[in-house]
């Protein structure tokens, strides 16, 4: 039989006719759920989970419950130490001049920044040299995980000579006669400074409060200590970390 042009057209109405029936009678056929929305639900699934998963990995700055119990390592404990690691103390700094082989210069350095030196000079053995190499790098990196702008600690004090010592007491009755300075192992770092790390042709870094620093730096000192590389003394007067190689 012969398809006509008005058959193939009442043909066509009948079908639509037909599926229009079949959606009114089983709207719920109209509704299937394709693959790809499937794959896209699990896909936000997955974004979800794993955003979830990065803000748990969060690096958070916790200090330490107290300065003064997590670092009560007194003058007379330190004082051991220094007379096993240290050298004999020098005279002047002509003598510390002389024994290079005993004695390594830490004046300047990319992980931390030593003060205008005064009543001491910028000399440790090698093994408080590393020590203060390793505190002023792990500072960085915690700071670095912690999402917090790079600044270096400040050393306010290293090795002091006889001489050195003698002017300090002139001037403070309560300086000890027999510092640990004098062994080259002991050194000073401030709490309540630090140096920024900036680019000098960069933007402005964000301002970062002293206390917040603080707080990082304790982690930093309280993991070097348990690892017994240190003694550590918190002292208040003198607004600093007083240490000791071990």
């Amino acid at each position: 039989m012969k398809l006509t042009k008005k058959g193939y057209l009442l043909g066509f109405l009948a079908v639509v006719l037909l599926l229009a029936c079949v959606r009114w009678i089983w709207p719920e056929v109209a509704v299937a759920r394709t693959p790809s929305a499937t794959s896209a639900s699990v896909s936000s699934h997955s974004e979800d989970h794993s955003f979830v998963n990065h803000k748990q990995t969060v690096h958070k700055i916790r200090s330490v419950s107290s300065y003064a119990e997590a670092f009560p390592d007194t003058n007379g404990l330190q004082l051991t130490a220094a007379n096993r690691w240290g050298v004999t103390p020098v005279m002047n700094r002509e003598d510390a001049e002389s024994r290079k082989r005993e004695l390594v210069y830490v004046g300047a350095n990319p992980y931390f920044h030593v003060d205008p030196l005064y009543s001491s000079i910028p000399y440790l053995v090698p093994r408080a040299a590393v020590l203060l190499q390793d505190i002023g790098q792990a500072f960085f990196d915690s700071l670095y995980v912690k999402g917090v702008p790079l600044h270096k600690v400040i050393v306010t004090s290293v090795l002091r000579s006889q001489e050195d010592v003698v002017k300090l007491r002139r001037r403070n009755g309560n300086a000890t006669e027999n510092s640990c300075h004098l062994y080259g192992t002991t050194f000073d770092i401030c709490y309540n400074r630090y140096k920024t790390v900036e680019n000098p042709d960069g933007p402005p870094r964000r301002e970062v409060r002293n206390d917040t620093l603080k707080w990082v730096l304790s982690e930093v000192l309280r993991d070097m200590r348990e690892q017994g590389r240190c003694y550590i003394k918190y002292e208040v007067k003198q607004g600093c970390f007083h240490m000791t190689v071990r």
